[in-house]
């Protein structure tokens, strides 16, 4: 696995590229409310990007091997979509939740964040769910520090996530990324500790868990990205892009509406 090790200028560009990303979901937040179409959020998102921003949208026209190009600049996934779900004339309603998954390109770098968004009042499953995989990703994120390894982020996210009776998605994982997409090493947010690569000062990844509220089986639809749970429940996903610092880690998809981390991690 050749794991890229950023330099401080490539650093410096990605906290850039990932405050960027972050800043597009506190622009749309307000505008996520029932009766919107998730093909609205798409287009508002698209122009602040390319007309405000000046970045590019990273997931439009993205294809990579066996995939059909990606038609939209987000990826907004509803109720039992896990990921990669495709805007259009999906009407949102009262209780739904929505994840929206956010990557932009400046300056020839990535930054790639997503947030869960509650539509009006939602369940309390539908709640917790949304809760715990907030919390999941960041007991993730706590584990990162120079001689840390992958296995123990995964480790610390399935363990407190099969805990509360959820389920974690195998087949998705978080991923280096830079210069380009999606780089090594592969993220997975399940595993046993001391495995894995070692982490080391200058790796950026990105940790993104999707927790299910049933099982973790999952099936592609016919589009040829989304991909929902086999048993239609409910799927829950937030993901940040962080740095391994000489000392422990820092999280570089922060920005002004970036929901604060738990009671806990803040120590």
């Amino acid at each position: 696995m050749a794991i890229n090790i950023k330099t401080e200028q490539d650093i410096e560009k990605m906290r850039v590229a990932c405050k960027l990303a972050s800043e597009v979901l506190d622009f749309i937040t307000p505008h996520i409310q029932a009766g919107v179409t998730t093909g609205e959020l798409d287009e508002l998102c698209h122009d602040y990007m390319v007309n405000v921003q000046h970045t590019i949208p990273a997931p439009l026209n993205y294809a990579p091997h066996g995939h059909s190009p990606f038609p939209k600049s987000i990826c907004t996934s509803v109720n039992h979509q896990i990921c990669h779900g495709i805007p259009g004339a999906k009407v949102l309603k009262n209780g739904d939740i929505l994840n929206i998954d956010i990557t932009v390109i400046k300056d020839g770098y990535y930054g790639d964040t997503s947030r869960m968004f509650h539509v009006g009042d939602i369940s309390i499953q539908a709640k917790r769910l949304s809760e715990v995989t907030y919390e999941c990703m960041w007991l993730g994120i706590d584990q990162v520090k120079p001689g840390a390894t992958l296995g123990d982020i995964g480790h610390a996210i399935q363990t407190y996530a099969e805990k509360q009776g959820f389920s974690v998605v195998r087949e998705f994982c978080g991923h280096g990324i830079g210069k380009n997409f999606h780089e090594d090493p592969q993220v997975l947010h399940y595993g046993q500790p001391g495995k894995g690569a070692v982490l080391k000062p200058g790796m950026i990844f990105t940790i993104e868990p999707m927790i299910n509220a049933g099982k973790r089986d999952i099936k592609q639809l016919g589009d040829g990205w989304t991909i929902v749970t086999k048993d239609h429940s409910l799927s829950a996903q937030w993901e940040h892009t962080v740095l391994v610092t000489d000392t422990g880690y820092e999280v570089l998809t922060v920005s002004a509406g970036t929901p604060p981390a738990p009671a806990f991690i803040n120590k």
